[in-house]
């Protein structure tokens, strides 16, 4: 069977909130907001598809923005999908869902609806929106009982990494289909907010814990961040199989493998975390681009400050984008990993 490629695809910047770990408003807020027409998306569909042909893979899109509903377009954009049989969830806000409108993205196809939540409510409400945590938490009910999956993400920072068991316990409580966290990549110097490794390995430790307990509770947790990898290998609990290719990927940060990401502008990313700007899907052909050098940048492995030394390089290889964050070199050293190697 096939596999998929992700496409993250970010129709629109317009946004109802302004969060402070927002890519798009990182700068000083002066500039128009970008909207990909819609006489531009039916060829960015194609092209998308012509690359996953060569790979043999099958597309799937992410949809976002900022708010992709606030699109004028999105809901033609997904009438789109649907003619074409296309695979897609939506990554968005929730103050514009009800029952209605949940049912109507059921209908169109729609598999997987994204909220975050980041925090309990005065850390989140103080990140996004005041009363944002409550939305949030209202419209995981109403998207599930639209027969969508609800996926709860958390963008984990200095501000809110000692709430995140509780936010869990929330998430449980309010029977989300999926959790998962990332950390937050800084998007200046002046804003980031430095985790150490043996705090964000203690973290992990309690967040484990916590899967623990609600391993039978119906929500699934999606072990996003690739440090998990040594971390259950510290554990024992993820051990190298033996025999296999030492050239082969088999795991990790999917950048330069599985995804790439278009921006309103057509701008595509090898990781919307960090400045990796590889093309443009108006003016370069997509399977040109993902087999082309500047990506090939982003699969040379042996160029890992660290990572490249380690006997998980093949499974982890940290997040380049965090490491871009603090450092402005994708190569570092991921800030947060604890493996001492040799």
């Amino acid at each position: 069977m096939d596999k998929y490629f992700a496409f993250q695809w970010h129709i629109t910047d317009s946004c109802d909130q302004r969060c402070k770990h927002c890519y798009i408003f990182s700068g000083d807020g002066n500039f128009p907001l970008r909207e990909m027409p819609w006489g531009d998306m039916p060829s960015v569909i194609d092209n998308c598809a012509e690359m996953c042909a060569k790979l043999r893979r099958v597309p799937y899109f992410y949809v976002t923005g900022g708010d992709p509903m606030l699109h004028k377009d999105f809901w033609r954009l997904l009438s789109l999908f649907q003619e074409r049989n296309i695979a897609f969830s939506i990554l968005g806000n929730p103050f514009h869902l009800n029952g209605e409108i949940c049912k109507r993205l059921k209908n169109c196809g729609c598999e997987r609806y994204q909220l975050s939540l980041d925090g309990l409510r005065d850390t989140h409400d103080k990140i996004r929106k005041p009363g944002s945590f409550d939305a949030t938490l209202e419209k995981i009910a109403v998207i599930r009982h639209a027969g969508l999956r609800c996926m709860i993400m958390t963008t984990v920072s200095g501000a809110n990494i000692a709430e995140l068991p509780a936010v869990i316990d929330v998430v449980v409580n309010h029977r989300a289909d999926v959790f998962a966290f990332a950390r937050y990549c800084p998007t200046s110097f002046e804003k980031s907010a430095h985790i150490k490794p043996e705090e964000y390995r203690a973290l992990l430790d309690a967040c484990w814990n916590k899967f623990d307990e609600y391993k039978n509770s119906g929500t699934v947790f999606n072990l996003k961040d690739h440090l998990w990898t040594p971390y259950l290998h510290d554990k024992g609990i993820f051990r190298i199989p033996e025999g296999l290719d030492d050239q082969m990927i088999y795991d990790g940060c999917n950048c330069g493998i599985s995804h790439l990401t278009i921006l309103p502008n057509g701008d595509i990313y090898a990781c919307r975390r960090m400045d990796s700007v590889v093309g443009n899907v108006f003016a370069d052909r997509l399977a040109d681009v993902f087999f082309g050098e500047k990506m090939d940048a982003y699969r040379s492995f042996e160029k890992f400050e660290k990572c490249s030394k380690c006997e998980l390089l093949r499974f982890c290889r940290g997040c380049p984008a965090t490491a871009y964050g603090y450092t402005r070199d994708s190569y570092s050293a991921d800030p947060q990993c604890w493996k001492e190697v040799g």
